[in-house]
């Protein structure tokens, strides 16, 4: 598994680096792209165009050296992130099916702090809806999220507290439920049925009962409601925003708690391969308990993530696959 979670790592690095939130932009940006394209078909081919497949990737890096710098400063510091994404888009009919794998890995490192992690997440999503007609499918919805190394909280300059690593957490989402979408902006999914297992694949993480596991075990089962409103629209011609936000009430224990997620990107064009982006990502679970100063536990606290990044962004080119070809209709 240690072996799996490095080759990753590696191929990540090799490639390059991004801001965590870049994804939700340049994919609806793709998607937007491919819907608008405009082709040129032969009349005498009925061939199906069912698959839409591509992705992006993004990179951006920084490196500081000092000495006998009168300002003042480390003697060092290196930063990279990277992010790749790859999309799968089918629709047949009245049936659709879309897919999103998102991998990503930063570390910034500096003379006088080491090596610290800036970015870890694996995210998939998949979600199938077939239309029932006046802007409503009947869609499941399955997600998978967790990362590849372990993630510390530091209330000093020398001390650190373990409090994530791989599959711990790990979530595993399954919903079935209403998507209402009234155009390629907007969407609202809903859902009275979803199960949730929550993974803590840690021994020491486990035992105190972190991201609400109880003490000793490693995994828990919630069922509870779901909802998914997302909203994109472009600015102007080089840029966008995209924001997401996702609500789960657990009915099993404390329904009044709701888990709240949220994200906000605004991206822009500088050029071809240049972007810049600005995200801010909301996060309330009533099972993740802070980290206070003196490194004690505290209670829930609303997490809040703002990055500002501009670096390069490598799109792969769409493509399309064909379904089968259906016979010209026959004239008498």
């Amino acid at each position: 598994m240690k072996n799996v979670k490095k080759t990753f790592i590696l191929i990540l690095l090799t490639l390059g680096a991004t801001s965590t939130s870049v994804l939700h932009a340049q994919i609806q940006a793709l998607r937007d792209e491919a819907n608008s394209a405009t082709i040129t078909k032969d009349p005498k081919d009925t061939t199906k165009q069912t698959w839409k497949t591509g992705g992006m990737y993004n990179l951006t890096f920084n490196q500081a050296a000092l000495s006998n710098w009168a300002a003042g400063g480390d003697k060092s510091a290196i930063s990279l992130s990277t992010l790749l994404s790859l999309y799968a888009f089918y629709a047949d009919g009245k049936n659709s099916w879309d897919n999103n794998l998102t991998l990503a890995y930063g570390f910034a490192q500096t003379t006088s702090l080491g090596n610290r992690k800036t970015d870890d997440r694996m995210d998939l999503v998949s979600k199938y809806g077939y239309d029932l007609g006046k802007k409503w499918y009947l869609s499941t919805l399955f997600n998978f999220r967790s990362q590849f190394t372990r993630g510390y909280n530091y209330p000093d300059q020398n001390t650190k507290i373990l409090t994530s690593n791989f599959l711990a957490p790990a979530y595993f989402l399954l919903s079935i439920g209403m998507d209402y979408k009234p155009n390629d902006n907007f969407s609202f999914f809903i859902s009275p049925i979803t199960a949730r297992v929550v993974v803590v694949n840690n021994d020491s993480l486990a035992s105190v009962g972190a991201f609400g596991v109880d003490s000793g075990k490693h995994s828990l089962f919630q069922l509870g409601a779901f909802a998914s409103i997302n909203y994109k629209t472009n600015l102007s011609k080089t840029a966008a925003y995209v924001g997401r936000l996702d609500l789960f009430s657990d009915y099993l224990r404390r329904a009044q708690n709701v888990t709240l997620y949220m994200t906000n990107v605004l991206a822009v064009k500088v050029t071809k391969l240049i972007t810049m982006n600005l995200s801010v990502t909301l996060i309330y679970d009533n099972d993740i308990k802070s980290v206070k100063s003196d490194g004690s536990v505290g209670g829930p606290a609303l997490q809040l993530q703002e990055i500002i990044g501009i670096g390069l962004a490598y799109q792969f080119k769409n493509r399309t696959r064909s379904g089968v070809k259906t016979a010209p209709a026959s004239t008498q």
